[in-house]
């Protein structure tokens, strides 16, 4: 069974990345399961460091932007809001091609915090990064 609040298709979550973060950065969601997010980000010149490396920080936008989406897609959109309030990030493996593909899922849903875990991994499979997501549930 669904952990979503409504019936939503990938085509839904995919038009909210117009004009965001997601769009300019080459990120975008691939896969919507029943309790998981899944996405992409290339690896490109604007998300790599100096060394030629993919930068943390575009990691950390994979993971929350994967998360708040699946945070916001559990509740009822037209009483509650998600924003995030920490979130946290390992490293574990550096990327310089391809994609670095990120999945999300639930450790805590409740009724005013919800606690997402996003794993990050590479073409072949390896962790990449793990990131925690706390996220505060806001009434309308």
């Amino acid at each position: 069974m669904a952990i979503w609040f409504g019936d939503y298709k990938l085509e839904n979550i995919k038009s909210l990345e117009a004009g965001t973060m997601m769009e300019f950065l080459e990120m975008e969601t691939t896969e919507l399961g029943a309790d998981y997010l899944r996405g992409r980000l290339k690896m490109s010149p604007k998300v790599k460091q100096p060394a030629g490396l993919l930068h943390g920080g575009a990691s950390v936008v994979l993971a929350e932007s994967l998360g708040s989406i699946g945070a916001n897609l559990v509740v009822d959109p037209s009483k509650f809001y998600c924003v995030g309030l920490d979130i946290n990030a390992n490293h574990l493996r550096v990327v310089r091609e391809g994609y670095v593909y990120g999945e999300a899922r639930p450790l805590h849903i409740g009724k005013t915090t919800q606690v997402w875990e996003i794993k990050l991994t590479d073409e072949a499979g390896k962790l990449v990064c793990i990131s925690r997501l706390t996220m505060a549930v806001i009434a309308k």
